[in-house]
């Protein structure tokens, strides 16, 4: 995994924890990483991660609609 430096305006009164989960269910939410990789990104497991998406207005459920159809057909 890369590290990258984030360059934050002193007057943006946030936890760099609360960054960080912003950054990583945005990815998530993108497709671009997986649970996983993003409960990577902020230091927590996958199942801590997942329960915390309601809170930055994430869906762990995918709103694609070709996703819908192979749930259905694979169910």
């Amino acid at each position: 995994m890369r590290t990258i430096q984030l360059n934050v305006p002193d007057s943006l009164d946030m936890r760099d924890y609360d960054l960080s989960m912003i950054i990583a269910s945005r990815l998530y939410e993108e497709a671009k990483v997986t649970a996983g990789q993003a409960a990577d990104i902020v230091g927590l497991s996958k199942r801590a991660f997942i329960e915390m998406l309601g809170k930055y207005n994430v869906s762990i459920f995918s709103t694609s609609i070709s996703d819908l159809k192979s749930d259905i057909s694979n169910a």
